[in-house]
């Protein structure tokens, strides 16, 4: 059976990333596109490695006729989606990738982006979207929020370690490295080619990164009380890739043997031999997780490395995973694209 979708917000980084994958989809037809200020335009002539396809022409979002249409991925803007959202036909699937629908609490949600929440009712509804986590509730829902990049690499390496209790919650620290394109495709001057090339920096310091909000409430949620990691982000002169470098107290083995036990049976996530680190060379253009554990100098602490593409396993291709499930498809579908390398 082919379902047809839309996607709102198709002229930006993950927009086109979900075109890129839908396009070999067996079971996904894209029926429409849209594109406030490129309505009119064809998809080539905006992305012109996606000349090849034969796609809709980018519509302005009240244009779009939705009926016929199973399910609608949202890649607006932040503050955007939850007003566009709630104006759909309420039997719609949707896919958010924005940060709109990712934190439960309303109180939360003005903390970390603040300003309250337009569609309460609907930030209650939605499901979580990190997929390992979650695959059971996001088969019977309606809205799913897709994470944060940073959020669910740091998730990938953390979760089954706290659930299993065998790392401290309260000596976490996530140092994380990000490309650009996590940043979206907006102009802005401290992305220019001439500000990032050859250097690196820290950003969202002092515990101001919004994506804390999602470690917070899922980490609190599985420990039972209030977990507060560090988690510091650097951008890197690189287009793709998220590359986090985690901090634990707990014994390696143990902590190898949790994460492989966990992820033994899921398709996209591979953890390597003990001591062997991961590269996001190796995972580019993919919805693949790389996860390596090492044992610290320090007896009793660990690192755990977790590699991952922002791009697709961060964004796109966790919300075809998802959509795979919420239209009953066998959620690898449409997935299993090798990695670019070089």
């Amino acid at each position: 059976m082919t379902h047809s979708i839309a996607i709102l917000g198709a002229s930006g980084y993950t927009g086109a990333e979900l075109v890129r994958l839908i396009s070999t989809h067996p079971d996904l037809t894209i029926a429409a596109l849209s594109a406030d200020r490129k309505a009119g335009m064809a998809m080539g002539d905006v992305f012109p490695f996606l000349r090849h396809l034969d796609l809709p022409v980018l519509q302005r979002i009240e244009e779009i006729d939705f009926a016929g249409i199973d399910l609608v991925f949202c890649a607006l803007p932040h503050a955007t989606s939850q007003k566009v959202i709630k104006g759909l036909p309420s039997d719609l699937k949707v896919i958010d990738l924005s940060a709109d629908f990712r934190l439960r609490d309303a109180a939360a949600y003005e903390k970390w982006y603040g300003k309250p929440h337009d569609a309460r009712d609907l930030q209650a509804e939605a499901v979580y979207g990190l997929t390992e986590f979650y695959r059971d509730e996001i088969r019977g829902a309606r809205l799913v929020a897709g994470t944060g990049c940073n959020a669910a690499t740091g998730q990938y390496g953390l979760v089954p370690l706290l659930k299993a209790g065998v790392i401290d919650p309260d000596e976490i620290i996530i140092n994380l490295v990000t490309g650009v394109s996590g940043a979206g495709r907006s102009l802005k001057e401290h992305l220019l080619h001439a500000e990032l090339s050859e250097g690196a920096n820290p950003y969202g310091i002092g515990g101001t990164h919004r994506h804390l909000g999602e470690f917070d409430q899922e980490f609190s949620r599985i420990v039972g009380r209030p977990v507060s990691v560090q988690f510091t982000p650097h951008l890197a002169p690189m287009n793709r890739g998220i590359l986090a470098t985690i901090y634990v107290k707990g014994v390696g083995a143990d902590i190898h043997a949790t994460l492989a036990a966990a992820y033994a049976d899921e398709p996209f996530v591979q953890v390597l031999p003990f001591g062997a680190a991961p590269s996001t060379h190796d995972v580019r253009g993919s919805n693949f997780v790389h996860i390596g554990v090492a044992a610290d100098r320090q007896g009793g602490r660990a690192q755990v490395f977790v590699a991952l593409d922002n791009l697709t396993k961060g964004s796109s291709g966790q919300a075809l995973q998802n959509a795979n499930l919420m239209l009953g498809m066998p959620e690898t579908t449409g997935l299993m694209l090798a990695p670019l390398y070089p």
